[in-house]
């Protein structure tokens, strides 16, 4: 069974308490060439960068990638780890939305978020939340989201770090959050500073959300002990 063919158009907060400032490095090298390119046991005959999503809606359902610029990622099954941090950051996000009435929905992925009004990209970030429900399709997300929340895995580090960092930056996503359980660290983004710079945080304490002017805070350490008694935090 093919992905519904269903999409949109088709045309072309500072850091807290620190001294200095927050650094991380990002680097996008031709690693992308690397991509695994499964789409020829899909049956679709095209170089990386040409695809579109016409080829995207053609692959079976059980088949999870992403598009970016006309590039298919290959997606493996999430870590129980992943899951359990997209839970719980997705509900604490619920929790808030619910209890101070406020227009945004919650998704967790897989949900397709078409960022830009194109027909080469097409991702699904591991948790977002979307505050204008004019965006909210019957295909998934047509235009940036507010919030995202990406979560390293050895698969997805760089792209979660190098080209989806500029892509969200691009398509107006407002705050953008990447926990990488094998370092046990936060990573924020708040765009609509202008002079952002990334924050990194140790999975300890609270942070707050930017979007919500600091009213909802994320417990880290909640998130650090749950995944301590599984067992699985600093594991890939």
């Amino acid at each position: 069974m093919k992905k519904e063919e269903k999409y949109g158009a088709r045309s072309g907060e500072a850091c807290a308490d620190r001294d200095e400032p927050c650094r991380y490095v990002l680097k996008r090298d031709s690693e992308q060439s690397a991509v695994k390119e499964a789409t020829a046991a899909y049956g679709i005959q095209k170089k990386q960068g040409e695809y579109t999503l016409e080829d995207y809606y053609a692959l079976p359902d059980d088949i999870r990638v992403e598009l970016i610029d006309g590039v298919i990622y290959d997606m493996s099954s999430p870590r129980t780890v992943h899951q359990d941090i997209a839970f719980m950051i997705h509900m604490a996000f619920y929790d808030y939305v619910k209890k101070n009435k406020k227009p945004c929905r919650v998704f967790e992925a897989p949900v397709d978020v078409q960022l830009f009004c194109d027909n080469k990209t097409m991702v699904q970030p591991d948790v977002l939340v979307v505050c204008d429900r004019d965006k909210i399709k019957g295909f998934g997300i047509f235009g940036a989201p507010d919030f995202i929340l990406e979560i390293l895995s050895k698969s997805t580090r760089k792209k979660d770090m190098g080209i989806k960092l500029e892509k969200y930056m691009e398509a107006g996503v407002r705050e953008y959050w990447i926990i990488d359980p094998c370092k046990e660290a936060l990573i924020t983004y708040y765009f609509e500073d202008e002079n952002f710079l990334p924050c990194v945080y140790p999975l300890t304490g609270s942070v707050p959300v930017a979007i919500t002017g600091g009213e909802l805070q994320i417990d880290l350490e909640t998130v650090a002990e749950s995944n301590r008694e599984l067992g699985l935090l600093g594991a890939e």
